[in-house]
């Protein structure tokens, strides 16, 4: 029969140190959650016994545990709130320094301080902020997609249809440099930025442009459907544009060509609307429109991008959803007989 081990006597904390009731307490925290912190490298303990593994904290740390418990109120990525508790105590100066006041064992104490106001505490507040900004955009887009979806759902459609102001436009022949290729719906967020970005680099080689970039859907683009999707940036150099496409033609599907002058029918999106299948209200929206109105469809439909799409907040207004447009062909005489 193997003898009962004595349980290790717990060691009385060092003046200055708190246990994790005593620290879970003054945090406003369970230990499990200061158990939890420690676990992610969130929240190290100052001093960790090495026989009883019994955890003691500073009082110091207390506003870091409230940080940490904040952030996660949040939703906040675990990833990202190491970040930011790190930079809120980098802070350089009195209270900044890591390791004021820690325990000699512990080394020093990393993010006892990072008083609000110094260098640390302002990139923490950056990253804050950054986090923040991805998060309104997400919740501006599935805010956006919820009325599309409730709309859809309660039979509403047309009703939907009526918020998009409709207006014409008519846009002069343009010559182009572009990139054409099969994508679908899920890829486009990824493929047209980019492409955008080479053709605005190549607009510099050809005199500049001289209107705004414009995606066009040659066909259907959905999750099952892969078009093809041009993307167009208008240029001044026609024949600069022909030997910029002559040399990129077979790398990149890049072409220039000419765009004939045509009237378009248009509404005018934020950027939060612009997400798939959102976006899709809005084509619907003018296509109502065309038809009311007894016009009829010259050429695919396309987005075009006026904005600085990174500058802009989710109700910024960044795109037109735009279709070609012209008029009914008079009936002939014979064929009213």
């Amino acid at each position: 029969m193997q003898p009962v081990q004595p349980v290790p006597p717990r060691t009385p904390p060092a003046d200055g140190l708190l246990t994790i009731g005593a620290f879970a307490a003054r945090a406003r925290l369970s230990p499990k959650a200061l158990r939890l912190y420690d676990r992610l490298g969130l929240l190290v303990p100052a001093h960790v016994d090495a026989v009883t593994g019994y955890r003691y904290y500073l009082a110091a740390q207390t506003e870091r545990a409230r940080l940490v418990f904040l952030l996660r109120r949040l939703d906040m990525p675990l990833a990202r709130i190491a970040e930011v508790v790190e930079a809120a105590g980098s802070g350089d100066g009195p209270g900044g320094e890591p390791g004021t006041g820690g325990w000699p064992e512990a080394g020093g104490l990393p993010g006892t301080g990072g008083r609000p106001g110094d260098g640390g505490g302002l990139r923490a507040a950056e990253l804050l902020a950054a986090y923040w900004a991805e998060v309104e955009e997400r919740l501006a887009g599935q805010r956006t997609l919820a009325h599309h979806l409730r709309d859809r759902l309660s039979g509403r459609s047309s009703e939907l249809n009526t918020r998009f102001e409709v207006h014409t436009v008519d846009v002069p022949e343009q010559w182009l440099v572009t990139e054409k290729r099969h994508t679908l719906a899920d890829e486009l967020p990824v493929w047209i930025p980019a492409s955008l970005g080479r053709l605005e680099a190549a607009a510099r080689e050809c005199g500049g442009t001289t209107d705004s970039p414009f995606v066009v859907y040659h066909s259907e683009v959905s999750e099952e459907s892969d078009g093809p999707v041009e993307c167009c940036v208008p240029v001044a150099d026609a024949a600069a544009a022909r030997a910029w496409a002559a040399g990129k033609a077979r790398t990149w599907g890049a072409a220039a060509r000419v765009e004939p002058a045509r009237r378009l029918a248009y509404t005018r999106i934020t950027k939060a609307q612009v997400a798939h299948p959102q976006i899709l209200s809005a084509f619907e929206a003018v296509e109502a429109w065309m038809e009311r109105e007894g016009l009829e469809y010259a050429g695919p439909c396309r987005e075009i991008y006026f904005a600085d799409w990174d500058a802009a907040g989710p109700e910024d207004p960044v795109c037109d959803v735009a279709f070609p447009i012209t008029a009914p062909a008079p009936e002939s005489p014979a064929a009213a007989q």
